[in-house]
């Protein structure tokens, strides 16, 4: 199995239910070095629909990080996590919770669920750009991501 990392543009989907964290999100990583490609849905339901269209209509094409929150509407990010567990037939990209809960039944749950990193959001734009500086350093940069089978 060849090791995959990422090239530019990253595609991240962002699953986030609130305007200003959206704001927050997409302007700290401009502060970065990589050229991010957002794809934005703002509920569960709307991000397993992305995830089954993207893996059922675009196979061959790369996903490479998803930030999601636990709190959404219609669907929570529990199901989003088993959504991907069920609809791919190979490793999903990175899976970077990004939520307010600092709860630990989530975050273990988080975890029991194949979540790769448990974030709580920042407080302010300056905690975010750190937030994204770190992402990028590490999950871009750095960690190696599962392969798309061809």
């Amino acid at each position: 199995m060849d090791e995959y990392t990422p090239e530019e543009p990253i595609d991240l989907l962002l699953v986030e239910d609130n305007p200003g964290d959206v704001r927050l999100t997409e302007e700290a990583f401009k502060s970065t070095d990589s050229e991010i490609e957002f794809h934005t849905v703002t509920d569960g339901a709307q991000a397993a629909q992305y995830i089954h269209r993207h893996h059922a209509e675009e196979p061959d094409a790369d996903l490479d990080l998803v930030l999601l929150d636990l709190n959404l509407p219609r669907i929570d990010g529990f199901a989003v996590l088993e959504a991907l567990d069920k609809e791919l037939d190979y490793p999903p990209p990175p899976v970077l919770i990004l939520t307010s809960s600092k709860t630990e039944e989530d975050i273990t749950k988080s975890y029991e669920k194949n979540a790769n990193a448990y974030l709580t959001k920042p407080d302010g734009p300056m905690e975010f750009n750190s937030m994204a500086q770190a992402i990028e350093d590490f999950w871009i940069d750095v960690a190696r991501h599962p392969p798309t089978p061809t």
